[in-house]
């Protein structure tokens, strides 16, 4: 089973924005094995996430997680809300409403739509080396996690 590459820095905003949107929820969690239904900022799919909180397995139906092979932003956004990564509230907050899979499918580079991210976290008052150093810190957090994608918890969702 591989051991899941760090996101780019953008699937952490991502994972902030969608907490903000309310669009996380955790369906089971029994302390050991969480298991959330995680909509995209379109709300056109929703993602099943499963998480081994001992073993680090973990499973979620987004493409960055399947196709690309790091850990996706559905999962981030679990992992902010058990605790086991970093959370800030102001910086959801600031994140919230983007709609990021327009604006991923419209410019096509995650530089291009990270601007507009830090723009608009800014007219909210958080400012952009604030939410690149939270970002770091999360993708530090993961680095050692070294989180397994385990492609049979999707039998137990």
């Amino acid at each position: 089973m591989p051991v899941l590459s760090k996101p780019p820095r953008i699937k952490v905003l991502e994972a902030l924005g969608s907490i903000a949107d309310g669009r996380v929820e955790i369906v089971e969690d029994n302390g050991k094995l969480v298991k959330a239904r995680v909509k995209s900022s379109s709300g056109e799919r929703s993602y099943n996430v499963i998480i081994d909180l001992e073993s680090k397995r973990v499973y979620s139906s987004d493409n960055g997680t399947i196709h690309r092979g790091y850990v996706g932003y559905p999962i981030i956004a679990v992992l902010m809300l058990k605790g086991v990564l970093p959370f800030e509230e102001k910086y959801a907050e600031a994140l919230k409403g983007i709609p990021w899979k327009t604006l991923n499918e419209t410019y096509k580079k995650y530089s291009i739509v990270e601007e507009i991210a830090f723009k608009q976290a800014k007219s909210r008052g958080v400012y952009r080396r604030h939410l690149e150093a939270f970002a770091k810190r999360v993708l530090g957090e993961l680095a050692r996690l070294e989180l397994v994608f385990d492609e049979s918890l999707a039998e137990t969702g």
